[in-house]
């Protein structure tokens, strides 16, 4: 079974004064994708950091809901996490063996830290990790521009060593279509 993990798509995820790269364009291929998997009645989660420790998405706040232009429905699950590892700490783990999922797909925010993190956590914990390589983003950084810090990670996930599964980066095309092969 499947299941899309939307990390950290958060309203202080996104200050107006740091713009990520294709923000509108990423949350319109994650959206699209999700309802190819609620059509599948496939399970989408999504992952809500609780930033109490860092002063930032502090739970219950504006600052810690999903973004609006963000589609969750009624039964997509909310698993809040408080460090880059959306496994360490949280329920994600139960909740994915009580629902029988062994595939995750994996999209949100940031490329570099919390998407990273999952990514190779999951691998990790044997589960078959396909990459929505168009459906994730960060900023830029003072020398790196955010597309090669995307385009570098999409590259290094596939050749990562797995512990059972390879890592598979697909476009959110790609990944509908093969939902709707299943």
């Amino acid at each position: 079974m499947k299941g899309l993990l939307i990390i950290d798509m958060q309203n202080d995820s996104f200050p107006e004064k740091m713009p990520v790269h294709d923000l509108e364009g990423v949350v319109l291929r994650i959206n699209k994708l999700a309802e190819s998997f609620r059509k599948k009645n496939y399970l989408v989660i999504h992952i809500q950091h609780d930033g109490t420790l860092q002063n930032s998405c502090l739970p219950g706040t504006h600052g810690w809901q999903l973004i609006p232009s963000l589609i969750k429905e009624p039964k997509d699950l909310l698993v809040s996490k408080t460090v880059n590892d959306s496994f360490y700490g949280t329920e994600l783990k139960n909740v994915l063996e009580s629902e029988h999922i062994d595939t995750l797909v994996i999209a949100g925010f940031a490329t570099d830290f919390c998407v990273d993190t999952t990514v190779r956590s999951a691998i990790n914990k044997n589960y078959k990790v396909l990459i929505a390589g168009d459906c994730h983003t960060t900023f830029s950084r003072s020398f790196l521009s955010a597309e090669i810090i995307i385009r570098h990670h999409n590259l290094v996930w596939g050749y990562l060593i797995p512990t059972k599964y390879k890592a598979e980066v697909k476009t959110c095309d790609e990944l509908i279509a093969q939902l709707q092969e299943a």
